[in-house]
């Protein structure tokens, strides 16, 4: 398989970020790191070896990002607005650097991206995936949650609310872009065992606006004895990638 180490300084974050990519052709997933992870933690918990053979096969080609969380949602000792300020300059690195840097490794600038991640990291690919639908046309999401409550408690600002896909979702009416939402693959998928309680609330939430918008999305709840945790989601994500692909 190959593998490449790349990094960079960031304008936007005014820091060197980093990023791994597997494979060498296939349809782009960008994996998203879980809560204040980092970019080879896809590999070190075995979500990389999990779809080793859709990676060596040509399917896939895996871009695992660099995440910041720690700078922004999670990072308690700093006010939420500056928190989502933060975060936006996170957007502002994938849309003007990750993005074409994707697009120039895989010599297709008309190419979209599946988003992919657990936990956290589903957060964030569902969050990029609605907010960037002319980038992503995929989603496999995780045991993800899709608002930002359990970070920011009751606070509320523009950063939060354009950042919640449970929050802008259902006001968003604009028909272009809920065309491109359906005629996307979206797979929501979360377990019923230890640490999923409000990953589940979220994700039926989640459901439930996606059914009002005429959104076909695939949600599917695992059992009782799938927990938050690395050895799920290495058998879920392959799973779910045979079915999109």
């Amino acid at each position: 398989m190959n593998v490449e180490y790349h990094k960079w300084f960031s304008p936007n974050l005014n820091k060197e970020m980093e990023l791994k990519v597997y494979g060498h052709y296939g349809k782009p997933l960008v994996i998203f790191p879980c809560q204040d992870g980092r970019f080879y933690d896809a590999e070190n918990f075995g979500m990389i070896a999990s779809i080793s053979h859709f990676i060596q096969a040509g399917k896939v080609k895996v871009f695992a990002l660099d995440g910041i969380d720690f700078e922004s949602w999670t990072n308690q000792s700093m006010h939420p607005y500056d928190r989502g300020f933060r975060y936006n300059q996170y957007q502002k690195y994938f849309t003007d650097e990750v993005n074409p840097f994707i697009r120039n490794h895989c010599h297709n600038p008309e190419l979209k991206f599946i988003a992919t991640g657990a936990s956290m990291g589903a957060y964030h690919a569902a969050n990029f995936f609605f907010k960037f639908p002319l980038i992503f046309d995929g989603l496999i999401a995780l045991s993800g949650v899709y608002e930002l409550k359990m970070f920011v408690g009751d606070y509320y600002d523009d950063f939060v609310y354009f950042n919640s896909p449970l929050h802008f979702l259902p006001n968003l009416n604009d028909e272009n872009t809920l065309n491109l939402y359906r005629q996307s693959k979206i797979i929501i998928c979360c377990g019923q065992g230890a640490w999923e309680d409000e990953m589940l609330e979220n994700t039926y939430a989640l459901k439930t606006i996606l059914e009002s918008k005429n959104i076909p999305a695939w949600v599917d709840i695992w059992g009782n004895d799938v927990n938050h945790d690395w050895p799920w989601w290495n058998k879920q994500l392959p799973y779910f990638l045979d079915k999109i692909l």
